[in-house]
């Protein structure tokens, strides 16, 4: 398959996250052929039951590792294409990005370099799962190149994110007579409000720290003062969370609980010559790696503001210019690893 018909192939396996066995399967079956042909080796990696990375490998020592998530965010939609792009869910979040990858490893291959290998890996649209196993289980890898959607360019930093539940509690009334009841829903509204107040940092590279209320749950019946109600909020991080986790903590104090549920710092990262460079604002894998993979490169094909979206697509244009910067990436890298 070329890498048009590969992104397509991808997207129409639904993998969202928690689901990735049937995708996994089938990235094991296709890098199998190229392992066997160029003296490398293909494995699954058991992140849980029915959960496995996918990791190949040519040549030893391992110098550079091309790598992506095989999970989606839901809902699945599959695949069409038009002259100018692919559509459906994944496509360059990031099954086209697995595509390219592994285009430009079969096309390294062929020209005779070794010293590198592919990891695909699960569960990064929710707890990155599959990256946290893989630092837990290194393979001397000097370099990852990490793909997410950039446009193609290299990513010099990007923000990392602090997610909380926030919970309140109250009691139950007749609508009627709410001086009798405790409302956590006013409770909870007031404590959100609070928040979107707080002033947040700003970075020179990053820009500014952003919050998102994502859900809002709770009550029982419009005629019943609800005695309990809950919210999800995600911040965006550009540097040391202490001062927002204190100020949130504020903003809380007595009125509502505040569970913490993950935090991912935000990054820095470096540029490559002849690469032209970005930043984004989303959070990656590269912090569940830990270093464990070598230092941390970002870069792939597609745009940011179409994931998640019901509009998703890559352009074809990018797939094939992904695939040429890959390869210079691996080569550049290889030689660096090498002195």
């Amino acid at each position: 398959m070329n890498v048009f018909e590969l992104t397509r192939a991808l997207v129409d396996i639904e993998s969202i996250t928690n689901n990735e066995e049937r995708l996994g399967e089938f990235l094991f079956a296709t890098l199998a052929p190229l392992a066997a042909r160029f003296d490398g080796r293909v494995e699954r990696i058991a992140v849980e039951p029915h959960r496995s990375n996918v990791f190949a490998q040519w040549g030893d020592p391992l110098a550079v590792t091309l790598s992506t998530h095989m999970d989606t965010v839901p809902p699945f939609f599959a695949s069409r294409e038009d002259d100018t792009h692919i559509w459906g869910r994944g496509a360059c979040d990031t099954k086209g990005i697995i595509a390219s990858m592994i285009a430009a490893a079969e096309a390294l291959l062929d020209a005779g370099q070794r010293g590198f290998g592919l990891l695909f890996v699960v569960g990064e649209e929710r707890n990155s799962a599959g990256a946290s196993h893989a630092a837990a289980h290194p393979r001397g890898s000097r370099y990852i190149v990490n793909g997410e959607p950039t446009e193609n360019l290299l990513a010099l930093g990007s923000k990392g994110a602090l997610r909380y539940e926030v919970v309140a509690t109250g009691k139950m009334a007749h609508s009627a007579y709410p001086e009798l009841g405790d409302s956590a829903i006013h409770k909870l509204l007031d404590v959100l409000a609070d928040m979107r107040r707080l002033p947040l940092p700003v970075d020179s590279l990053l820009g500014p720290s952003t919050l998102n209320i994502g859900t809002i749950s709770g009550g029982r019946a419009p005629n019943i003062v609800a005695d309990e109600a809950r919210a999800e909020i995600m911040l965006r991080l550009v540097g040391d969370s202490a001062d927002t986790k204190q100020a949130l903590a504020r903003a809380a104090a007595g009125r509502v609980e505040l569970r913490e549920v993950i935090e991912i710092p935000a990054l820095r990262l470096n540029a490559v010559d002849g690469i032209a460079t970005t930043v984004v604002a989303y959070t990656t894998d590269i912090p569940a790696f830990a270093g464990q993979w070598g230092e941390p490169f970002l870069l792939g094909p597609g745009s940011i503001h179409v994931a998640h979206t019901l509009e998703e697509r890559v352009p074809k244009a990018q797939l094939v210019e992904a695939i040429a910067i890959y390869r210079h990436m691996v080569r550049l890298l290889c030689k660096r690893a090498s002195k």
